[in-house]
């Protein structure tokens, strides 16, 4: 197939798939609900795009042959967006969902998010959260002592609550590295999405080998009746099988 593939990024895998769907020939272009960050830009014609209209979508689909949702795992509007203009534009339409991880330990917990994740949090708990900062109206009843929010793009946006202390840092992170953190930080609890894969693991390792407890929030779930895979591998032979 030498066609045009629209892929909706956000995810580590959306810059494989790019580089791997390109190499073979294809026109392939992708849509972001927020500008890429890091130093590994896109390397396909990248547009930042609103996710909140399915027929406006629908309307850049005209021409392509395929859809692919690579987007962020926790970016459920662009998802359930993308599947919805797809289906109006007859696009054939694949969604790629990491395996979540596991609660492997006896102190790992999940949670449907962030407000029911509060409940599993103890008085005076110095918490270290990756759920983002637009997570933090919902910490507005946060039991604990500190939230000690990842940040991965410096700024100098006040927090809306005093117990919020952001923690900047650059990606990617290895497992001493969060382990270390963690220690200087005197941290009782990790809270994180349950992102699954590699790219987001080490904080969750260095958690295991500290022995501190962690709430993994679930992922949203993928739009109904979506076709779903869960490797890049999986995505690439279905774009062969088209």
């Amino acid at each position: 197939m030498n066609g045009r593939i629209l892929l909706l990024a956000g995810s580590a895998e959306a810059r494989r798939i790019a580089q791997t769907l390109q190499a073979q020939g294809m026109d392939v272009v992708a849509l972001v609900s927020e500008p890429p960050r890091g130093p590994d830009p896109m390397p396909v014609p990248c547009t930042l795009c609103r996710f909140d209209d399915p027929s406006a979508l629908a309307r850049r689909m005209v021409g392509c042959d395929a859809v692919i949702d690579a987007s962020h795992g926790f970016d459920g509007m662009m998802s359930a967006t993308g599947h919805a203009a797809a289906h109006q534009a007859g696009v054939p339409f694949v969604s790629l969902a990491r395996p979540v991880w596991p609660l492997d330990a006896a102190n790992w917990h999940h949670a449907a998010d962030v407000p029911a994740a509060l409940a599993l949090i103890a008085p005076r708990m110095r918490v270290f959260s990756a759920t983002g900062w637009a997570s933090l109206p919902d910490f507005a009843g946060f039991p604990g002592s500190r939230l000690l929010l990842r940040q991965t793009t410096r700024h100098d946006r006040p927090p809306p609550f005093d117990f919020v202390q952001p923690v900047f840092g650059d990606p990617p992170f290895d497992v001493a590295q969060e382990q270390a953190l963690f220690q200087d930080l005197a941290v009782d609890l990790l809270i994180c999405r349950n992102l699954g894969g590699l790219p987001s693991r080490p904080k969750i390792d260095a958690a295991r080998k500290l022995g501190l407890p962690v709430i993994l929030i679930d992922r949203p779930a993928p739009p109904k009746g979506a076709q779903v895979v869960s490797s890049i591998e999986a995505v690439l032979a279905w774009v062969a099988d088209l």
